[in-house]
């Protein structure tokens, strides 16, 4: 059974994401402080966290930093808020997924379950060596899809987990335009249930770490009114 840790500290919200996601056949154990949820994390082994960002004792995105950091485990950020700059600091993080309050448990238990089933999908595909280390080299960018390393002019790069996803995908489909819906559907799993925009946020993070002029990128370019489009 898939085991989900939820830090939450209004407790009404997180026993309802623990009712629906026990229906759902998973295992949860819940956490409504930050520093306790940490440790807890760090004691045991789960499948996935779902993380609120505004918690008592440690704020959830410096969680997410140092769960990154040592474990490499789906996060679905979740938080009351709005603003745009909450979900790029925590996509920029390495945060695979987000979802805004009020959210239906319908949608929560869809999200998990897309997350998960992608991360496995993942993880298989690189103990099974389905793609060895097979490598994309154009321009001085060096993709190691076995590896899941990338390096620009021999100096490797870190690309969170989703950049990385989304980066091997453009690039295995050269010279294609895809439209932001397209994209967050193939990375992650996810028919029309995000916001496209986190597209829009993995790309930029992307250039940052790839391209030598993040604002005149020579690999991903922005294909104006349909989408993006990796150049070779």
């Amino acid at each position: 059974m898939k085991k989900i840790l939820i830090i939450e500290d209004d407790k009404s919200i997180s026993e309802l994401q623990k009712d629906y996601l026990e229906v759902a056949g998973f295992e949860v154990e819940v956490c409504s402080n930050g520093l306790e949820g940490l440790e807890v994390m760090r004691q045991d082994h789960f499948d996935l966290l779902i993380l609120d960002i505004m918690l008592p004792g440690m704020d959830g995105l410096d969680i997410l930093r140092k769960i990154k950091e040592e474990k490499d485990i789906p996060v679905l950020l979740v938080s009351a808020k709005k603003e745009e700059i909450d979900k790029i600091k925590g996509l920029s993080l390495g945060a695979d997924d987000y979802i805004t309050k009020p959210f239906s448990p319908g949608e929560l238990v869809a999200r998990v379950k897309a997350n998960m089933v992608n991360y496995e999908r993942l993880k298989q595909k690189f103990r099974d060596g389905s793609h060895g280390n097979d490598s994309v080299t154009i321009r001085g960018l060096k993709i190691e899809k076995g590896a899941r390393r990338v390096f620009i002019n021999n100096q490797e790069v870190n690309l969170a987990q989703k950049e990385f996803d989304l980066l091997i995908y453009l690039a295995q489909n050269p010279n294609r335009v895809f439209g932001r819906e397209e994209l967050f559907e193939r990375v992650w799993g996810l028919e029309a249930l995000g916001d496209s925009a986190t597209i829009t946020v993995h790309i930029a993070r992307i250039r940052e770490k790839v391209e030598i002029d993040p604002s005149n990128p020579q690999y991903i370019e922005t294909v104006w009114g349909a989408g993006y489009r990796f150049r070779v």
